[in-house]
């Protein structure tokens, strides 16, 4: 959705930075500065509230960095300060303790010390210095700790957050691999209904590929390309887990995209991303999809399994390809959640304030999904035909989602798309009864078994746990982790003799 203004809004983001504010307005900082400016005046919070027109309580929030003020009261705050707007938003802290009480603020609102479940200690004049700098201290021997004690994948966690928060900062919407998708469709004459295999087949002969499904595939493969002869392998048998044009298309969009062999595990999780959109905007190209939504969403009908329907993709792809598109085109925020039956994040993307949970570096997955939402209650649900519908009341706002399962060789998957309050109106099956209510990082809403279970059985449980070795396992080695390039080199040697 297009922000056309600095909006009040009661909540900081995660980092006291608002999302979609020009040039990412930091709140906290700002709130420092106010501050510092109006006491070095000698004004109260009353004296400058009768010189902008506002409430002190509303100033009060605004020092604290609680709330976003519009862009009229900023400009009514720099002339009542005597500064000019630049001075009053720059990033540069007034003072040293400023600097100290952002810091310390941010630490408070950051998931390493929401995961603690540590009272907030309130940053105001009365907190002296020598505090001050101990808590920040503090924080930073404990995420130092933390890193040096985080299992082997930390790399992995670290590159899959950032490659995250750039979804988030474009919406999921990459129109540059959209125009690519468009163009290569344009030149074998689809321009409407599902693609097929032949239409699949017929783009890589378009790029010069030949295809070759053989019964050998490297185990640790999908597909390899030999880029020496212009050859696709793919395997003969069909695997469940895998849409074959899905595989077919990835492969093709590492060349489309010209990607070349990846440097770090952070690049080469950024290849496989973009791949996948490559692949989903052929599937479902980008005009047809949206002109489809469009229309449900003006029978306020529009629901993920119409959508895979329309385009014969799985549900994932469906679910995946919405995130592309919703924000850009129908101006809805969402988010996505793929949770094994065990209760962990797989995979997810918000940009609609959902509380996902976090490590302390910000990483979802591997995480717990709280068991009040419609990700884990979708589980339970016997009719696994129809859509499972759920609203959910959290801390951060009312959401309202619809989600299926899966099975898949790992187990089963629960798939689900999430809307806040407000954009529930566009959906079927938003008449939904189930509702559901979750507290959510509190650990008392489910990381805490309640007070009578813990009476009766604490103490006498010991429980043997299923080791997941993957996550004490070092990253695989090698430009593409977890293949085997001796058996790869040994493939295409033996197949190019041939």
């Amino acid at each position: 959705m297009t922000n056309t203004g600095w909006n009040v809004g009661e909540a900081a983001a995660p980092g006291g930075k608002v999302a979609g504010a020009p040039g990412e307005l930091d709140i906290i900082s700002l709130g420092r500065r106010v501050r510092h400016l109006r006491k070095g005046l000698g004004m109260t919070l009353d004296d400058l509230g009768r010189k902008v027109g506002a409430a002190p309580s509303q100033l009060s929030l605004i020092e604290n960095g609680k709330r976003e003020p519009k862009l009229t009261l900023l400009q009514q705050l720099a002339g009542a300060l005597g500064v000019g707007l630049e001075q009053l938003l720059g990033a540069e802290p007034p003072s040293r303790r400023a600097a100290l009480e952002i810091e310390l603020e941010r630490a408070q609102r950051g998931p390493l010390y929401q995961s603690l479940g540590l009272p907030t200690v309130r940053v105001g004049s009365r907190l002296s210095t020598e505090v001050l700098e101990s808590l920040v201290g503090l924080q930073h021997e404990l995420e130092r700790r933390m890193d040096e004690q985080s299992a082997t994948p930390e790399e992995a966690r670290r590159a899959n957050n950032e490659l995250r928060q750039e979804m988030r900062e474009r919406n999921n919407y990459y129109p540059e691999i959209e125009r690519q998708a468009q163009d290569l469709l344009k030149a074998v004459g689809h321009d409407r209904g599902p693609l097929s295999h032949h239409v699949a087949a017929d783009v890589a002969e378009h790029l010069g590929f030949d295809l070759h499904y053989v019964g050998d595939l490297p185990h640790s493969t999908r597909s390899v390309t030999d880029l020496k002869n212009r050859r696709i392998y793919l395997t003969q048998g069909q695997r469940s887990d895998h849409d074959p044009r899905s595989v077919l298309l990835q492969a093709l969009g590492h060349y489309v995209l010209g990607h070349e062999t990846p440097h770090n595990y952070a690049e080469f999780l950024r290849q496989r991303v973009y791949t996948n959109y490559f692949a989903a905007s052929l599937l479902m190209p980008e005009r047809a999809t949206v002109d489809f939504l469009k229309e449900a969403k003006a029978a306020k009908e529009l629901a993920i399994e119409d959508i895979r329907d329309a385009f014969s993709v799985s549900y994932e792809t469906a679910a995946h390809r919405f995130t592309n598109l919703a924000t850009e085109h129908l101006g809805i925020t969402t988010h996505f959640q793929k949770v094994h039956e065990s209760g962990i994040f797989h995979k997810a993307y918000e940009n609609d304030g959902v509380n996902f949970p976090a490590d302390h570096t910000g990483a979802i997955e591997g995480q717990s999904a709280c068991r009040y939402w419609t990700s884990r209650a979708v589980f339970d649900v016997p009719d696994k035909f129809r859509a499972f519908n759920q609203y959910t009341d959290t801390v951060v706002g009312t959401f309202w989602c619809t989600a299926r399962t899966e099975r898949h060789s790992s187990g089963d998957y629960s798939l689900s798309i999430g809307v806040p309050y407000a954009h529930v109106k566009w959906f079927r099956g938003r008449e939904t009864t189930e509702r559901s209510q979750s507290n959510c990082p509190d650990p008392s809403c489910c990381r805490r078994p309640p007070a009578e279970l813990s009476a009766q059985w604490a103490g006498n449980a010991w429980p043997s746990t299923r080791a997941n070795s993957h996550l004490l396992a070092a990253m695989p080695q090698g430009a593409f982790p977890g293949v085997d390039e001796t058996e790869v080199y040994k493939f295409l040697s033996a197949h190019a003799e041939r």
